[in-house]
Formats: structure tokens, C-alpha cells, sequence
């Protein structure tokens, strides 16, 4: 059960290496990444959180998408850059320049078998500027390479309507929404009679400067949170959760298929 939530059929390490070297339409096949962390998610919460929905969503998904379509997802990376929540007990964490120099060597390498479509689906919110850099870089050294730095969260799906405004806010980790997935996905690790809401605190007020956001300040989870938690996982519900992962895949489906149908964009002469 190597393969977890993805479909064994869509995994790559089940592939051989004539099966990848006789690969139809290689240029156009799409190769996904799954990247997650192993942080702290407070009390109620496993540390493998985030990886946990990567390969969650990301395997649903795969299991939508129409068979006619290649995609195929590599294994998931489950250490990232996570030093903002170090000061919790269990975190393992990456540099920045060890996670770059992985990624670029894991692009390299899928370039090398003839793809020329990368998909970095990225489930931890500490890390998205990484991905962008990298995507970038592996383009301009290959620029029939396209390379795609994608957040989970970011393709459409139903969360913005179970989740109150202050969650939408500030429920940035451990909160209504992660806690609710996880409710689905490992229902059996989550301990919500350990569950406790908390909200950043003592963040700027009449400013223009935000935690996160256009104008955002460095923070570590420490300052804001004793818990670990910000936001308020006590509202979560296995209901809300699978309403979440079902849109989340059907976000990654549609997702899959442009990515699928992309040209990369070039001047004309």
C-alpha cells in the first residue's frame, strides 16, 4: 500500500522505465509533485497534517480524473520548511536551501525522462514563495519546461461557505477547515476533546501592515499561539470535511485537465 490514497494506476514509482521511456505525448503528460510538512497542528491535531492532505485530496482526484487524461503523482515529500512552528516538539523541518535544492533536482530529473509538465502541489502555508522561486528557475533553465507552484487550497472549492468570516481571517492552521478534512481523511488521529480555539493575538490594529496578506510581518507561531492552534477547530465536523475533500478534488480535477490542455504562452514573431 505504497501508493496510500493515490490510485495505484496513476502512481509513478509503479511505473518501470520502459513503460515511462514508451510513454505517449510525454511533453503534455502531467507530473504532480505532492508536498506537505511535519509540523505541529496543535493538541487535537497529528504533526503529518498537511501531508496528510496532499496525498488526500491529490489521490481522490486522480481517481475523478477522466482515465484518457496522463497525470501521474510522484511520492509524497513529507518534510518541508517549517521553522515557524520549531519551537513545538515534533516539527522537523527543512532549510530553505535544502528544500530549493530538492525540488530543482526533482524537476531536473523528471525533465531528463522526457516530461515537460510539472506540478508542485503544495499543502503547507509556510512554504509557497519556495515553490514560486523554483518553478521559476526550472523555467528559465528549460524553457520548454512548465512548471506550475500550486496551493491546495487555492482551486476551487466549498470551504469560504462553511467557515465564518473570523475563520476565513485568521483560521490559518489547526482551524475549522484543516480540522474538518482531517475529520474525513484520519478521522481515528483526530483528538478534538483536546480541541481549543485560538485566534492570533495582540495583532496590529489601525495598520496597514496584516499577518498575512499585501503587507504582511515575519512571524513564528510562538507569538501568536500557545496552543499552536489559530483558529477555531471546536466548530469542526466530519460533515463539513467531506463536502471540503469532495470540492477540493473536484477543484484538482479541473485543475488537472487545463493544466493537461496548456501551452506555454511565447511571443510570436
Amino acid at each position: 500500500m505504497l501508493h496510500s490514497f493515490i490510485p495505484p494506476a496513476r502512481f509513478f514509482p509503479y511505473l518501470t522505465w520502459q513503460d515511462i521511456e514508451k510513454m505517449p505525448d510525454q511533453q503534455n503528460v502531467v507530473i504532480i509533485q505532492p508536498i506537505g510538512a511535519i509540523e505541529q497542528h496543535g493538541l487535537h491535531l497529528p504533526i503529518i497534517v498537511d501531508s496528510a492532505i496532499s496525498v488526500a485530496v491529490l489521490g481522490k482526484a486522480l481517481s475523478k480524473l477522466d482515465p484518457d487524461i496522463p497525470a501521474y503523482a510522484l511520492p509524497n515529500i513529507y518534510y518541508g520548511k517549517s521553522n515557524e512552528h520549531w519551537h513545538f516538539p515534533g516539527t522537523i523541518t527543512l532549510t530553505s536551501q535544502t528544500l530549493i535544492t530538492l525540488l530543482m533536482e526533482v524537476g531536473e530529473s523528471i525533465y531528463r525522462a522526457g516530461f515537460r509538465k510539472l506540478v508542485f502541489m503544495n499543502s503547507h502555508g509556510g512554504q509557497p514563495q519556495i515553490l514560486e522561486l523554483v518553478a521559476r528557475d526550472l523555467h528559465i533553465k528549460y524553457d520548454d519546461f512548465c512548471i506550475f507552484p500550486l496551493f491546495t487550497w487555492r482551486v476551487p472549492n466549498v470551504a469560504k461557505e462553511l467557515l465564518t468570516p473570523k475563520e476565513l481571517e485568521l483560521g490559518i492552521h489547526a482551524g475549522d477547515a484543516e480540522t474538518s478534512l482531517m475529520l474525513s481523511i484520519l478521522p481515528e488521529q483526530v483528538k478534538m476533546a483536546d480541541a481549543v480555539t485560538e485566534y492570533p493575538q495582540n495583532l496590529p490594529t489601525d495598520s496597514v501592515l496584516s499577518m498575512e496578506g499585501k503587507l504582511p510581518f515575519a512571524w513564528a507561531t510562538k507569538d501568536l499561539s500557545q496552543s499552536g492552534v489559530m483558529g477555531d477547530p471546536t466548530t469542526a465536523t466530519k460533515e463539513k470535511g467531506d463536502r471540503i475533500w469532495e470540492s477540493l478534488a473536484d477543484g484538482w480535477v479541473k485543475t488537472i485537465k487545463d493544466i493537461y490542455k496548456f501551452q506555454q504562452p511565447k511571443t510570436t514573431t
